[in-house]
């Protein structure tokens, strides 16, 4: 059995991850993995500032549930792909020798950012949490994103700038994985 490809859709927050992950599994009739549904307490570092300042290694974000779920899907599934939403892409030392491609979706922070906004009040969280996400956001989030994109995007396959729907970016992410198989079988 020819194991599963697995393709890493990353960046920031807001940049659209999970949604693209969802469509493209659906439309490839493929599994996915969301990074949200597998961190806990000890996923991210206690200081996230003093993180960044001290060179934002992306090795000490730890997801062990990701990872096992990884390999049990790996072991388990017979589909062309598997999509996760990992927006460290290769660059977390835990689970970059699962990851086969990474798309780095890039859009401008500022989308991000309302996108964000958008969530908080879709799923009503109080204005202090997003008073304070936004406080979070102007003294280190910000930086955290870019730092993290910029290491990202050294070993993207793929990188999709710009504004365009899920659906847009779901063509684009296909057209490209089935021109990349083309390629290697010629």
């Amino acid at each position: 059995m020819k194991r599963p490809k697995v393709v890493a859709l990353s960046g920031a927050s807001g940049s659209g991850k999970t949604a693209l992950v969802k469509q493209l599994a659906s439309r490839l009739s493929c599994p996915y993995l969301l990074f949200d549904d597998h961190k806990d307490t000890n996923t991210y570092p206690d200081d996230m500032k003093q993180w960044l300042q001290s060179g934002a290694d992306v090795s000490l974000i730890k997801t062990p549930m990701l990872v096992r779920s990884l390999e049990q899907l790996q072991l388990t599934n017979n589909s062309r792909y598997i999509f996760i939403e990992e927006p460290f892409g290769k660059q977390r030392d835990a689970i970059s020798s699962f990851i086969d491609i990474v798309v780095l979706l890039d859009p401008p922070l500022e989308l991000c950012l309302a996108r964000i906004i958008k969530r908080h009040m879709e799923h009503s969280h109080s204005t202090e949490t997003l008073f304070d996400y936004l406080n979070k956001y102007e003294d280190h989030l910000r930086d955290i994103y870019i730092a993290v994109t910029d290491q990202v995007r050294k070993s993207a396959d793929l990188i999709i700038s710009g504004k365009a729907s899920v659906n847009e970016h779901c063509d684009l992410v296909s057209n490209w994985l089935y021109e990349e198989e083309l390629k290697k079988h010629e």
